[in-house]
């Protein structure tokens, strides 16, 4: 009742000129032409006022009416008050085109209707019906006052064309959502207590008035926010009551600076929008160039291996198996640990075991496209190269990102990269960068290699030029040399050096170690003992040249070197220069331009077809001379055999001859 009352009084008090006349409490009241009192009457239905047309104001309040009626002779009432009766619908009126207040609060009406004729309207009370929705009072141009507490509507909306509107009152209703609120462009004070407004978000439209300067939310359950109060007066700028409270200076203060934290925060997260929809891009564009290139390579399809998303469903990476050597899982196997290694380290670098095994910006790759946060730093960022880096992680995504290689990396975020993921880059690109990988990246501890066509089993031996190395991860998708049987024992034999903990997740064990080294150890000695010299030089590496050089001029300058001796010389060379022969020279690794790199391709193109012409040679002469040989044998062996008999004829001068030579020979 305490509600209902101040709705009622609310859209009394502000009927502007249409002043309310004294209420009459009795008969005793004197009649008026243009004024009349019906209140508490117990009428039943509206009374027939005859001749009564310069009739103003009539007051039916607190009676039993049902239906308005007889009231259409009245053309000059102004004032009309049927508060608290039985009313249902708002029929009977269409003729009061007058009429500038219609007081019909506490009644029964389900719909705002026939208000078609009441253009000059300014004051309607429709409070504590059981009304649901807002309609038919666009038109009312002159209204002043709607007062709509009490009911049942759910949206604020259909308010358009209210152009003199100052006041709405919204009390106790189901609204969840106010909208059109700022198409009022006299709106002032607005009632939204008790309703169900949980967020800042469904009274956005409040922030585009100009005009409001009172408002109340209290009874919603958007006040219990701790900030609610800066926060409204951050929407609504203009505001000077809130909660029928007046808005301190300090309290307008506070909101200006929340306001302006907001504000940064809208600008970063824009920022930020952006910056991913760019890496989406790069990352898309950067797949569409492996694609083309993928094409040109003519690399296998890799339909079958797409769908093994973890590497330990791949048969080659089976523990039970080593590159098609079957061996059985023994539970007391030992397993090689090195001082770096350990569960945190493991984990930390394994990328999550490949966050994506698909293409970007399709339903199989969300991880991809979300990985960019608010930890990551973007490098490099092109429309078709991505270079960013994600904690101890370094993401390079298209040939153009190898330039961030190339940028002054501090010490202590160089010696914080740990992981390096490349995707989308030949392979054959990334080699010449390995040097400088291995000098930029000291800590680096695991490569992760996705589609960048590794299908050669040389091309693994490069991996040798990183400083160190505990795990490596070549994905299934575009690397065709995960396809082949002995690629992972060829990893395990050629990078022995680096102790390598996990291969694509799988753990490396001490009888794959043992597999590896029975399939290429053989070979590998094989090819540095009988290797010549300058095919040794030119295979080898720098650092092993010197070493070579060295021993090959020190121990080996002697001809004819026995068997034992060889093997000796193998020893003192040491293992890894069987390992080193299994190497794979990048064509520009030491060029400082195009133009050099092509100069020294052209010199090994050089020494190499001088070295196969001289192969050629000699067999060439081996084969002539054979043929020769065989032509003059027959003559050469019986010229032989006569002179042998010719000699021995006379056998005490052949022993006499014999024993003379040998005598001078002493």
């Amino acid at each position: 009742m305490a509600t209902a009352k101040n709705d009622r009084s609310c859209a009394c008090s502000r009927r502007g000129a249409v002043q309310t006349p004294p209420a009459c409490v009795s008969d005793d009241c004197p009649p008026s032409s243009e004024r009349m009192d019906l209140d508490r009457r117990c009428l039943e239905e509206c009374p027939q006022l005859g001749i009564m047309d310069t009739l103003q104001l009539l007051n039916l309040q607190h009676n039993l009416i049902t239906r308005i009626q007889h009231l259409t002779h009245l053309r000059r009432l102004l004032f009309l008050d049927l508060y608290e009766n039985h009313i249902s619908e708002m029929t009977g009126m269409e003729a009061l085109s007058s009429l500038r207040v219609l007081l019909l609060g506490k009644n029964r009406i389900h719909k705002i209707c026939c208000l078609e004729n009441l253009s000059n309207l300014e004051v309607l009370d429709l409070h504590g019906n059981q009304i649901s929705k807002i309609e038919n009072v666009s038109h009312l141009s002159e209204l002043r006052v709607l007062n709509l507490a009490g009911n049942s509507i759910s949206r604020v909306e259909n308010l358009r064309g209210m152009e003199s509107l100052t006041e709405l009152n919204l009390r106790c209703n189901c609204i969840s959502v106010v909208t059109e609120a700022d198409r009022l462009p006299r709106l002032q004070r607005l009632f939204l207590s008790c309703n169900i407004i949980t967020s800042f978000d469904e009274l956005a439209c409040l922030g585009e008035s100009r005009s409001l300067s009172e408002l109340t939310l209290d009874g919603n359950p958007v006040a219990l926010e701790t900030w609610y109060k800066q926060a409204v007066l951050r929407c609504v700028l203009h505001l000077r009551q809130l909660d029928m409270k007046r808005i301190t200076d300090e309290e307008r203060r506070m909101a200006g600076v929340q306001a302006r934290k907001e504000e940064e925060k809208k600008r970063e997260s824009h920022k930020q929008t952006i910056h991913k929809e760019k890496r989406r891009l790069a990352i898309r564009n950067a797949a569409q160039q492996w694609e083309g290139i993928r094409a040109c390579l003519e690399l296998p399809p890799q339909n079958g291996l797409k769908e093994e998303v973890s590497p330990e469903n791949s048969p080659a990476h089976s523990p039970a198996q080593s590159n098609g050597l079957a061996q059985e899982p023994s539970p007391d196997e030992p397993r090689r640990v090195s001082p770096g290694s350990g569960p945190e380290r493991l984990i930390a670098g394994s990328e999550n075991k490949l966050r994506t095994n698909s293409r970007p910006n399709s339903p199989r790759d969300p991880k991809l496209q979300e990985a960019g946060g608010g930890s990551v730093q973007s490098l490099s960022l092109s429309d078709s190269h991505l270079a960013e880096l994600d904690g101890d992680t370094l993401r390079l995504f298209g040939p153009g990102a190898l330039e961030a290689l190339e940028r002054g990396w501090g010490v202590q975020t160089a010696g914080a990269v740990t992981v390096i993921t490349f995707r989308y880059i030949n392979f054959d690109t990334i080699v010449p960068t390995l040097p400088r990988i291995r000098v930029k990246f000291p800590n680096l501890s695991h490569l992760i290699f996705l589609e960048t066509n590794i299908s050669r089993l040389p091309q693994l031996a490069a991996l040798a030029q990183v400083r160190r190395l505990d795990q490596l991860t070549i994905h299934p998708e575009g690397n065709p040399v995960v396809g082949l049987a002995l690629w992972r024992s060829f990893i395990i034999y050629r990078l022995h050096h680096f102790n390598l903990q996990r291969i694509n997740a799988v753990e490396v064990t001490m009888n794959d170690v043992i597999a590896a080294e029975r399939v290429f150890g053989t070979l590998g000695h094989i090819a540095a003992t009988e290797t010549p010299r300058c095919r040794l030089l030119l295979l080898l590496e720098e650092s092993r040249k010197r070493q070579l050089q060295f021993l090959l001029e020190g121990r080996g300058r002697r001809a004819g070197l026995s068997p034992e001796e060889l093997r000796d010389n193998g020893k003192l060379l040491g293992e890894g220069l069987s390992r080193a022969l299994f190497n794979y020279p990048s064509r520009d690794c030491n060029a400082d331009s195009p133009e050099e790199g092509a100069v020294e391709s052209s010199e090994r193109a050089a020494v190499t077809e001088q070295y196969l012409q001289e192969l050629v040679q000699r067999a060439s002469d081996t084969n002539l001379k054979g043929e020769a040989l065989h032509k003059l044998w027959p003559s050469m062996f019986v010229e032989m055999v006569r002179d042998c008999v010719l000699e021995m004829r006379d056998r005490v001068a052949f022993r006499q001859a014999s024993l003379a030579r040998l005598s001078q020979t002493k």
